[in-house]
């Protein structure tokens, strides 16, 4: 009975390897309203995995540019074929991610019919977000977000932002404009930023992630990780001054 088992999940990996793919890539056409492709992948039941390569999504309408290309993405799900009945994934790792976006719009999204895609556990690295001058932060101009390794709790990916709400380790460079370069780091709930006005040593401010609520639409994310990017900025700048005013008030 096993061994017929085992050979019948091989049989299902042939079988669905290409319906899966045309499925997930539905469910991101759906969540994000755009036109999603997989270029390749394999699935494997027997030890519980999928691997997909050559992600690509694309939207171009009046609203804006939404373009999202990923090299690499790793699912490992349930193994012994108990995939077919659970299909979250236990850890979701990405790599080459180089996604644009020209105008937070893109995000006022319809609640998809099939529920999105929920990780427990999400490595991120060789990220790239380009976010253009009327994305997020109109009065900012064009930022780049390179992110070179993140590491995230259990997330459902409402947008392709959604492991911010769970992120646990980060490193990363931010590109704003005057040509001015910020270096990051989060963990243990401590952000540390360096270069720009802040120096060359980092500054550090304990920060409070906001919470996803399973009630919240992509709309909803998207407005508490802006919200929450403006106040952590504020408060950054307000630290960087309180630790500068002491050096240069103080008597010689």
């Amino acid at each position: 009975m096993a061994a017929a088992w085992l050979a019948g999940l091989l049989v299902i990996d042939f079988t669905l390897e290409g319906p899966t793919r045309s499925r997930i890539a539905d469910r991101i056409a759906e969540s994000l309203q755009a036109e999603a492709t997989i270029g390749r992948g394999d699935l494997a039941l027997l030890r519980g995995a999928i691997d997909l390569q050559e992600l690509k999504v694309l939207r171009d309408d009046l609203i804006g540019h939404l373009s999202l290309a990923v090299a690499n993405l790793h699912c490992e799900l349930r193994p012994l074929g108990l995939a077919l009945v659970n299909r979250d994934c236990r850890e979701l790792a990405v790599r080459g991610t180089h996604l644009e976006v020209s105008t937070a719009a893109l995000f006022k999204l319809k609640r998809p019919k099939r529920p999105p895609l929920r990780a427990l556990h999400v490595v991120l690295d060789d990220a790239r977000f380009e976010l253009s001058p009327s994305a997020f932060l109109p009065g900012l101009g064009r930022v780049v977000i390179a992110i070179e390794h993140a590491e995230a709790g259990e997330t459902i990916f409402k947008t392709p932002l959604s492991w911010l709400f769970a992120v646990r380790a980060l490193r990363a460079t931010i590109e704003l404009p005057a040509g001015i370069t910020l270096r990051l780091t989060y963990e243990d709930g401590q952000l540390r930023v360096a270069g720009g006005i802040f120096g060359a040593t980092p500054v550090a401010l304990p920060v409070t992630l906001p919470i996803a609520d399973l009630a919240d639409d992509p709309r909803a994310e998207i407005a508490k990780l802006i919200d929450f990017g403006k106040d952590v900025a504020e408060r950054l700048v307000t630290r960087k001054i309180e630790d500068w005013l002491p050096s240069k008030l103080s008597l010689p």
